[in-house]
């Protein structure tokens, strides 16, 4: 299994929507949220210190795939990352039930591969993607599954196809869920808990540190 070696003044942005976000500061960038970019932030920071890590969470709530576009350049781009974590879906998946703004699939999976195109020809970061993800609670969840499915394929086939890193958290929180009800993990279905939180940090760390 294939892990990455952290470089002093290595620059890792975190981007997504607000399972991403969890209010952190969009104007001092010291403040990475509640959620798992500070948990996996204080794990490197504490572990790695002579490294001097810059650690950036660019997540914004509300985000579907083509805000992101968007903001790439100034969000992404410009802040010249060497690992870049890229977490987004839900959204593209829940407007549709809510405000019955539909996001096809192959528009999301082209925009997707515009922003990962674009991040190997001007920065050529190590990518890391990660499933977007539902548990069905409440109940009216179950019917967002065959939209999102969809999604979790496209970042698991984009995954391979740029030989990214691949946390599937999807899965991890359905196997999570098994021996304790699904609100422990996510408040909403979508929404992480502080343990569901924890779930992605350690998902992550080992994925890509192995730790």
């Amino acid at each position: 299994m294939r892990n990455i070696m952290l470089k002093p003044k290595d620059v890792l942005v975190f981007q997504g929507d607000s399972v991403t976000d969890c209010e952190c500061s969009k104007n001092d960038n010291h403040y990475l949220g509640y959620g798992y970019v500070s948990l996996i932030a204080g794990k490197l920071l504490a572990k790695y210190p002579e490294l001097e890590l810059t650690i950036y969470n660019k997540g914004i709530s509300g985000n579907r795939i083509y805000d992101l576009e968007e903001r790439w350049s100034k969000d992404c781009l410009d802040l010249k990352p060497t690992v870049l974590t890229i977490l987004i879906g839900i959204n593209d998946t829940w407007r549709r039930f809510d405000s019955n703004i539909v996001s096809n699939p192959e528009d999301f999976k082209d925009t997707y591969k515009r922003l990962l195109d674009e991040t190997v020809e001007k920065v050529n970061a190590t990518l890391v993607l990660m499933d977007p993800f539902v548990l069905p609670y409440p109940k009216d969840r179950i019917m967002w599954r065959e939209d999102l499915e969809a999604r979790i394929t496209i970042v698991r086939e984009l995954a391979k196809e740029y030989k990214a890193f691949y946390v599937p958290l999807d899965g991890l929180f359905y196997q999570a869920s098994i021996a304790t009800p699904y609100e422990y993990w996510c408040l909403d279905g979508v929404h992480p808990t502080l343990a569901g939180h924890g779930l992605i940090a350690d998902a992550w760390l080992k994925t890509v540190l192995g730790k």
